[in-house]
């Protein structure tokens, strides 16, 4: 049964800097792969996956499951020693899923055949499959960062390892890797994309007739996709002879010095950490001169590649933006050139705007400027009440304070949600804390061996291996970590809106969202403010959209701090049912106030008295949902009524002042008391 073809390359629209990226990758796999960024629907994948059918044939020896080619068959082939004879096969393009396994990437060991018969039998994986061809991976920021390490591991070094109880695999995995992601669902850590060699944002155009032609194409290939292929056939053969000669061109290409120094003055202009970028420019520019058939690097050659190789690896905090504007890498080039042109004696440029110094003021990186802030409003912290009735007026965003390294907030218990670095949880990897005959994860070799050993007599036990039965084998059960939902209610209230505290609450949540990045949680934010509720950010892995949220804040109004509650409890349940492996953390920031929309009949000390008991009555619906949940006591000034307090109570969690989020101040606390301890005599 013939395969389906696929949608021809030559006949994807637009996106020239994704077509020019794969490209440049087939005629010079060392660039390192692409990075295809966008939104749904624009034609990532098919263009992916178009790729492969513009790639030569492979010379594979026949009984080979690696693919070794016969010229320079891998010595360290599982397979070898190699005397079959030759064959070829075309390139392959294989497809990592999201929810593929470790055993599945990289292979796995057959131990029962291991102990029983002393022979090293190895299944492998797909980064063998892969081996000289396409190794695609979908939706890759969503693939668990153990697994993308692997992968960007075995693509920098050409070839996989595997170890296991004590039996050691390598072979060779050169690929061409290539990942697709929609930034919607969260970024990759900028560790991550720095090792892709190029990357490039997709978007759907705007241009009626270039939709209306992406239409037309698509809906002509699904009609009749051989005679649609066989119409585009020519177009493909074309690239794919000219992919061949740029091949072989590519070895022969002169990188002269001027064009170097230009290369490394763009790397340092940008000031991208590391040598990698260096490297991948040069790449990059050698195998665009190539593409065109040139003899050696010129300027044109280093503009295109650092269109390609440069945007995403400005991105040094986990909120930056990748992207590099147009105005910015024209004027790195201007700057490049006199170093090109010079010999490079004088110092790196500055950076892409001209300067060392960040503007000043909260848009420009420095401090707020001086002036007086907006008063407390009283001992108590404001008051949110008009005596007519009437709320306060909306208050504009306050400049986040200087955001700090948060400590660690785990969900108490052990879960089994996704892996990540936040909570206790079993997991397929982490250390081993026990075995078991029912349950866990790979082969606990130990207490299988222990398991077995009593009986070798009475089964007869004669040679070398183990006499093993099935009811021996013992499965490890680890203990890792797993990532959660961490869900921020923050209180943006009048009582909370004084410049300074607010600024201290955004600084804090940015804070606490950094570190929530970092250990691979998914995020959300509930706000309460005026008369209700609302869910700012429904819950995303994509932590960068809260902190723009976040810094986008108004405050003002009254407290409807029972409200708040009962809508973080609708978000948690909506989420249990989408996700019911993944523990929520509940993160409450606010100063306890509570207050209820104004009766006229009720007196001030009644309505205050009543928003406090079904904010409480709310929060222990909260707890006994069995929700973890941590309070930020906001409040501040001389006198305090400790509302936090008695609302963490009743959602049976820890009540931390603001500056406790802090790991550095909480050690510091901890070596003072370390210190002033008395000594023994």
């Amino acid at each position: 049964m013939s395969a389906v073809p696929r949608f021809p390359f030559s006949a994807v629209v637009g996106h020239d800097d994704l077509r020019l990226a794969l490209l440049l990758n087939a005629v010079h796999p060392r660039i390192g792969g692409v990075l295809v960024r966008g939104e749904k629907g624009t034609a990532k994948s098919t263009a992916v996956r178009a790729l492969a059918s513009l790639l030569p044939p492979l010379d594979v020896i026949a009984d080979c499951r690696f693919g070794c080619d016969p010229q320079t068959a891998d010595p360290q082939c599982p397979d070898g020693p190699h005397g079959s004879a030759a064959t070829q096969h075309p390139a392959q393009l294989v497809e990592l899923p999201v929810g593929a396994t470790e055993d599945r990437l990289i292979g796995s060991l057959d131990l029962e055949r291991a102990l029983t018969e002393g022979v090293r039998a190895f299944q492998p994986g797909l980064l063998a499959a892969a081996h000289r061809g396409v190794l695609y991976v979908d939706e890759v920021n969503l693939l668990h960062d153990h697994l993308v390490d692997l992968l960007l591991d075995a693509a920098a070094m050409g070839r996989a390892h595997v170890e296991r109880e004590g039996v050691s695999v390598s072979h060779a995995a050169s690929f061409l890797l290539v990942g697709t992601m929609n930034p919607e669902e969260g970024e990759l850590r900028p560790q991550l994309l720095d090792r892709f060699g190029l990357t490039v944002h997709v978007a759907a155009s705007r241009e009626v007739a270039t939709r209306t032609e992406v239409v037309r194409r698509r809906l002509a290939f699904e009609a009749d996709p051989a005679g649609f292929a066989a119409r585009w056939a020519d177009a493909d053969a074309e690239l794919a002879v000219r992919i061949v000669a740029a091949r072989a061109r590519v070895d022969a290409v002169v990188l002269p010095d001027t064009e170097l120094r230009r290369i490394s003055a763009l790397c340092a202009s940008f000031d991208v950490d590391g040598m990698r970028a260096d490297l991948v420019l040069a790449r990059t520019a050698v195998a665009h001169a190539a593409w065109r058939g040139a003899e050696a690097v010129a300027e044109a050659d280093v503009e295109a590649a650092a269109r390609l190789a440069l945007p995403h690896r400005r991105r040094r905090d986990p909120f930056d933006e990748p992207g590099m504007a147009e105005d910015q890498l024209q004027q790195a080039l201007t700057e490049a050139a006199e170093h090109a042109d010079d010999g490079g004696d004088d110092e790196p440029p500055e950076g892409p705007d001209g300067g060392d110094e960040p503007p000043e003021g909260p848009d420009g990186g420095g401090q707020p400027p001086e002036g007086p802030t907006e008063p407390d409003g009283g001992a108590d912290g404001g008051s949110e009440d008009r005596s007519d009735g009437r709320a306060p007026a909306e208050r504009p965003p306050a400049a986040p304070a200087a955001a700090f390294r948060a400590r660690l907030l785990e969900v108490p218990g052990l879960g089994d949600g996704a892996p990540g670095r936040r909570s206790r949880s079993r997991a397929r990897s982490g250390r081993v804390t026990r075995s078991s005959t029912v349950e866990g994860h790979g082969i606990h070799l130990a207490a299988t061996l222990a398991a077995a050993a009593p009986h070798q007599v009475a089964r007869g036990r004669r040679g070398p291996g183990l006499v093993l039965r099935s009811d021996d084998l013992r499965r490890a059960i680890r203990e890792g970590r797993e990532g959660n939902l961490v869900l921020f209610a923050v209180d943006a209230s009048g009582s909370m809106a004084a410049r300074e505290r607010m600024s201290a609450v955004s600084g804090a949540v940015l804070s606490l969202l950094r570190d929530a990045y970092q250990r691979r949680d998914k995020v959300g934010v509930v706000t309460f403010r005026g008369d209700s509720a609302e869910l700012a950010l429904p819950p995303t892995s994509s932590v960068d959209i809260a902190a723009a949220r976040m810094r986008g804040l108004r405050t003002g109004g009254r407290t409807p701090l029972a409200d708040g509650l009962l809508r973080v409890r609708r978000v948690v349940q909506t989420e249990r049912m989408r996700d019911p492996n993944r523990r929520t953390l509940v993160v409450l920031l606010t100063d306890g106030k509570a207050t209820v929309p104004v009766n006229r009949e009720d007196g001030g000390r009644l309505r205050a008295q009543r928003a406090v008991d079904d904010a409480l009555r709310s929060a222990g619906l909260l707890a006994e949902a069995g929700v973890a949940s941590v309070v930020v006591d906001c409040e501040s000034g001389p006198v305090r009524l400790g509302l936090a307090a008695r609302l963490a109570a009743a959602l049976d969690g820890p009540c931390l002042r603001l500056e406790e989020l802090s790991a550095d101040n909480v050690a510091g606390v901890v070596r003072a008391v370390r210190d002033e301890r008395p000594r023994a005599a």
